[in-house]
C-alpha cells in the first residue's frame, strides 16, 4: 500500500470521477507509539480496494472486515455525518490490533459520495498537488461537506469549531545523476521513504544496465531536467556521476533553484575543486553556499549502501527542518 497523500487523493479523484463511494480515513490524534503520524490517511472503495496506511495493517483488516459485514455503514447512518473513531483504548484492544504498548488512534472516518461537488474538490486537490502546491482540505464535520483551501495550517490536523483544516503536502521527488551502484541504493531508499525518483545520465550506455522498479530513467541534458522538474521547494537534486560533465551540469541549475536538497558526492578534494569550478558558471557565492558537499552525513561510510543510508539520513534531515520552516 502506497500511502503518499498526493497518491492517495489522487485516487480518490478517480474512484469519484468513476461514480465509486468512497471511506476516507485521517488520523486526528495519537498517544504514544504510533505506526503512523496526524494527518496520515487510507481511502477504501466499498469493493474493498484501498490504498494508504493507518497502522501495520491490523487496523486495516479490523476496518475491511466491518466493511464487509455492513457494521461500518451502519455506524456512518447512525451518525449521518463524519465520526471518529478511537482505537487502542483499552489493553485488550492494543493487543488484538498489534498496537506499540500504549499507542492509541482517533482515527475520522469520512463516507465520500460522488456528488458533482466531491468530484470537483477532489479534482482540485488533485490538480494542486500534482503542481507542486500545498493545499488544506477544509471538512465541516457536522455536515460532511469538503472545501478546498490554498492556505495550509500550522499543524497537519487542525480542529476547530467543527471544522477540519488538514494540510496536504505534494509528493517529493529526487532526481539522481549517474547511472551507478550508489544511486541504486539511493534509489531504492528513496522510493522506500516515499519520493518520487527520476535518476538522469546523459552519457551513452550508462543506463543500459541500470534498473530498480519504479524509478523513471532519462537520457536528456540535466540542466534541461532541472529546469523543467525540478525547480520547486519539494524536489532534490543528488550529483553521483562523479563526471563535471553530467554532476556540474546539472548543479549550474539546480544551485538556482528553490529545490530542499541539493548535494554532490565526492571526497573533499573534489568538493574543494568544484566550488572552485562554480563561479566560472555563473553561480554566486550565496548559491553555492547551498551545494551539501561532501554529501551525507559523516558516518565513516564506505560501501555503496553504506552511502546511501548517510546520503538518505541528510537528505530526510533537510527535508524536516524545510518542513518546520514552512509550516
Amino acid at each position: 500500500m502506497q500511502s503518499s497523500q498526493q497518491q492517495i487523493i489522487s485516487r480518490v479523484a478517480s474512484w469519484l470521477q468513476k461514480q465509486k463511494p468512497v471511506w476516507l480515513c485521517t488520523i486526528l490524534k495519537t498517544w504514544g507509539s504510533s505506526p503512523r503520524p496526524v494527518g496520515a490517511m487510507m481511502a477504501c472503495t466499498l469493493d474493498g480496494e484501498l490504498v494508504g496506511s493507518i497502522s501495520g495493517g491490523c487496523i486495516e483488516e479490523d476496518f475491511l472486515k466491518q466493511l464487509r459485514d455492513g457494521s461500518l455503514k451502519s455506524e456512518y447512518d447512525k451518525h449521518g455525518k463524519p465520526f471518529t473513531v478511537k482505537y487502542g483504548v483499552t489493553a485488550a484492544e492494543q493487543a488484538r490490533l498489534k498496537l506499540p504498548c500504549g499507542g492509541q488512534l482517533h482515527v475520522l472516518l469520512e463516507y465520500i459520495e460522488p456528488t458533482a461537488a466531491n468530484i470537483q474538490v477532489f479534482a482540485r486537490l488533485s490538480a494542486d498537488l500534482e503542481n507542486h502546491t500545498k493545499v488544506s482540505r477544509i471538512v465541516n464535520l457536522q455536515s460532511g461537506v469538503i472545501t478546498a483551501n490554498a492556505q495550509s495550517g500550522v499543524e497537519p490536523v487542525i480542529i476547530a469549531e467543527d471544522i477540519m483544516t488538514h494540510s496536504l503536502s505534494p509528493m517529493y521527488r529526487l532526481l539522481l545523476l549517474g547511472a551507478g551502484d550508489v544511486a541504486k541504493f539511493v534509489a531504492e531508499m528513496a522510493l522506500a521513504l516515499e519520493y518520487d525518483v527520476t535518476l538522469c545520465d546523459p552519457r551513452p550506455d550508462y543506463l543500459d544496465n541500470w534498473h530498480v522498479d519504479g524509478v523513471e530513467l532519462t537520457s536528456r541534458l540535466p540542466d534541461d531536467v532541472v529546469r523543467e522538474r525540478f525547480s520547486n521547494p519539494y524536489s532534490g537534486i543528488i550529483a553521483l556521476a562523479h563526471d563535471p560533465r553530467v554532476d556540474d551540469m546539472a548543479l549550474m541549475e539546480a544551485l538556482k533553484t528553490t529545490a530542499f536538497y541539493i548535494g554532490a558526492m565526492g571526497s573533499e578534494r573534489t568538493s574543494a575543486s568544484r566550488r572552485e569550478r562554480l563561479p566560472e558558471l555563473g553561480l554566486t557565492a550565496a548559491e553555492i553556499a547551498k551545494l551539501h558537499a561532501p554529501i551525507g552525513f559523516q558516518i565513516e561510510s564506505k560501501t555503496p549502501a553504506e552511502i546511501a543510508i548517510a546520503i538518505m539520513a541528510q537528505v530526510t534531515s533537510v527535508r524536516h527542518k524545510g518542513d518546520a520552516r514552512r509550516s
